[in-house]
């Protein structure tokens, strides 16, 4: 077990590499280990980093990271990455599974808006990840859907 001051140094090394180091793998290992360490002060750094970052891997690890700090200031962040993926003509099924496990981690209502989305997808995996994230973050979301669903869209009702 780390000291507080060892945690400090070890914590500001991973910082630096993150945004520093020349290597890929480096910054993708900073993530991960950022959000081992699940280090609050991390979320803004982090969600900076995810704006900033090109590497793929490296997106992919800074998201799995903020899941796992499971901090409510990641999410509009996390969602706008999804907002991003679902722009694109060819989407990445890994990343938007990626984006949809942190946010069942975060559990913050705000992502259900864009979480909802996916309850009417034609792929399995992503339908039933969907529904997992509702009955984590909202159990009676059944309910509420059958209640609302005569006048609005998923979104209208999850809207916050």
């Amino acid at each position: 077990m780390m000291n507080w001051h060892e945690q400090n140094v070890r914590y500001n090394t991973l910082i630096n590499q993150l945004f520093h180091d020349e290597n890929w793998q480096q910054r993708g290992e900073a993530a991960r280990e950022l959000g081992i360490m699940e280090e609050g002060r991390a979320v803004n750094l982090l969600c900076r980093a995810l704006r900033s970052e090109k590497d793929y891997l490296v997106i992919n690890r800074i998201i799995e990271a903020l899941g796992k700090i499971k901090d409510g200031r990641a999410t509009l962040r996390i969602v706008e990455k999804l907002l991003e993926e679902l722009d694109k003509s060819e989407k990445d099924r890994y990343r938007v599974i990626y984006i949809l496990e942190a946010l069942k981690r975060i559990k913050d209502k705000r992502a259900l808006e864009y979480i909802g989305l996916f309850l009417k997808s034609s792929d399995d995996t992503l339908k039933n990840l969907a529904k997992d994230i509702f009955d984590v973050i909202e159990p009676d979301w059944r309910k509420i859907l059958k209640k609302e669903n005569k006048e609005k869209s998923i979104q209208e009702i999850f809207k916050i």
